[in-house]
């Protein structure tokens, strides 16, 4: 083993990924942080096996699973079950929920009676959207113990509502901004912040100003990690195809191929044949049959 793989900052195979391993890897510089989405056990099982740092149960279920145009459908009822079956299924990524539309905005006790129930359900930390406008409902969880994930930039919840999804920080006025909405969470007491769509320019300064790990999602490659949603990286979700996301698999085809090969066996009577049949003791079948021997 070289020196440099045994002082390797990276989390160990088997031990639960943590706040401070994240820190470690920014303040080290050596290894960026993978993160990916997940909804379900099966899925979960997967990316904790190969290897992912942090599992996001992103909002995002809300177009990708349940079929909504938008992520503010989703409420808290279905993020905490998306949750519970990510954390029976991933034993050493860090799982954060995300915070659903409408769960936090209205009082800061609501926030944090809310952000309790993530993780109660099984989550590591919770992430909210917002800057400067929601740091003070961020502090109040943290102080309440749990921690949290930012997220500026293009923000899916309510970016919908009042500008549609565009760019992020493409003046001189709007990156400043940015930076200050980073520099407020940080003060909050984020362990992280996610970068959504915000110019790579901007990124990068802001990653280089704040002392917590920023998390890139179209963001460029100067932000200490980066997220995609697993249905976009598998190519499954096809109703949104963005720029920022890079296909590491087209499975959407291969899965339509299987399914209409599944249908069309079915429907010719090819389906199940003598291999996928289970029979009964010959004796017995004789015995149901009433051909076998009388008493």
């Amino acid at each position: 083993m070289t020196q440099e793989a045994a002082t390797s900052s990276a989390p160990k195979k088997n031990k639960k990924v943590s706040v401070s391993d994240l820190a470690l890897l920014k303040s080290e510089g050596k290894e960026k942080i993978s993160v990916l989405t997940a909804y379900d056990y099966s899925t979960a099982l997967i990316c904790d096996r190969a290897g992912v740092d942090v599992l996001l149960v992103g909002d995002s279920a809300g177009m990708v699973v349940l079929g909504h145009p938008s992520t503010v459908p989703v409420n808290m009822q279905e993020m905490l079950m998306f949750c519970g079956a990510v954390s029976r299924g991933a034993k050493r990524a860090m799982i954060i929920g995300d915070m659903p539309f409408g769960s936090y905005q209205p009082s800061t006790s609501m926030a944090i009676e809310n952000a309790v129930q993530f993780i109660k359900g099984g989550c590591d930390a919770v992430k909210l959207e917002g800057g400067a406008e929601i740091a003070d409902k961020v502090k109040a969880i943290v102080d309440a113990g749990v921690p949290v994930m930012g997220h500026i930039g293009l923000k899916p919840q309510t970016s919908s509502l009042w500008e549609g999804y565009r760019l992020q920080g493409r003046t001189a006025e709007s990156a400043q901004r940015l930076v200050q909405d980073a520099q407020a969470l940080e003060k909050a007491g984020v362990f992280s912040i996610v970068l959504e769509m915000v110019a790579s320019e901007v990124a990068e300064v802001i990653t280089r100003k704040v002392s917590v790990p920023t998390i890139g999602i179209g963001s460029g490659p100067e932000c200490d990690g980066q997220v995609l949603v697993l249905h976009d990286l598998l190519g499954i979700y096809e109703d949104i195809k963005p720029k920022f996301v890079k296909r590491y698999a087209e499975l959407a085809k291969p899965i339509l191929d299987a399914v209409s090969s599944y249908t069309r066996d079915v429907k010719a009577g090819k389906f199940p044949d003598e291999q996928n049949t289970f029979h009964m003791n010959p004796e017995e079948l004789e015995k149901f049959q009433g051909k076998g021997k009388k008493k």
